[in-house]
């Protein structure tokens, strides 16, 4: 029973968890770039978003990292709790409850009461873990998720820094916006398994609901 899926895998993050990041932050990203009106921004006002979704998504990705680090220590506690609690109980049934509230849930649907005992057996003759702590895995996994959202802010910006007219860069903007939701949707639907083409264009949908939803709420 590893102690922590993070610190087990070769990659820091999985491509589920990177598509997260990125969306994360691209959305939080166009809650700035979105609410600015083209017809009224001046230089100032464009200068000010810019700086404000940059300042947000740094923020954001220091939270995020921290959620992460938080996440890996707990899960690894968790899996600790579940040893001593194999270790602690005498009864059998029990025992094959606990390892199969552990295992996912695929998995122990198709382990009959045989093999679960025998899985209990091997890892009550574990040694006791050690006490649940941070790798170095999961700092750089932590960083990883910092600059995922933190970077995923300047495709956006760029074009409000490159384009002098502000209508066009907020099209150009959102362009890149619109792309950049339809790859990550592309992406997350061949590595779950769905349609790649309308799970790209759902991606697109849910993006800007989501934008909208939190423009709306004052975001």
């Amino acid at each position: 029973m590893g102690e922590n899926g993070k610190t087990e895998r070769s990659r820091i993050l999985s491509p589920l968890e990177r598509i997260s990041e990125i969306l994360f932050g691209l959305i939080m990203a166009l809650t700035f770039t979105g609410a600015l009106s083209a017809a009224t921004a001046g230089h100032e006002e464009v200068r000010t978003m810019i700086f404000g979704a940059i300042g947000c998504n740094l923020a954001w990705g220091l939270v995020d990292g921290v959620m992460y680090l938080l996440d890996a220590l707990t899960e690894r506690g968790v899996a600790v709790r579940t040893f001593e609690r194999l270790r602690r109980t005498q009864d059998p049934a029990e025992g094959r409850g606990i390892i199969a509230e552990a295992l996912p849930s695929v998995v122990a649907s198709l382990m009959s009461p045989a093999e679960l005992d025998s899985l209990r057996q091997k890892i009550v003759r574990m040694p006791t873990p050690s006490r649940p702590r941070l790798r170095l895995h999961d700092y750089l996994g932590a960083l990883a998720v910092m600059l995922i959202v933190f970077l995923s802010t300047f495709p956006l910006v760029i074009p409000f820094l490159v384009v002098g007219e502000t209508l066009r860069a907020m099209r150009l903007s959102n362009l890149v916006a619109l792309v950049m939701l339809a790859i990550l949707g592309h992406r997350l639907g061949r590595f779950a398994g769905y349609s790649p083409v309308l799970t790209a264009l759902s991606m697109i949908g849910i993006g800007v609901s989501l934008v909208l939803i939190t423009m709306a709420l004052g975001g």
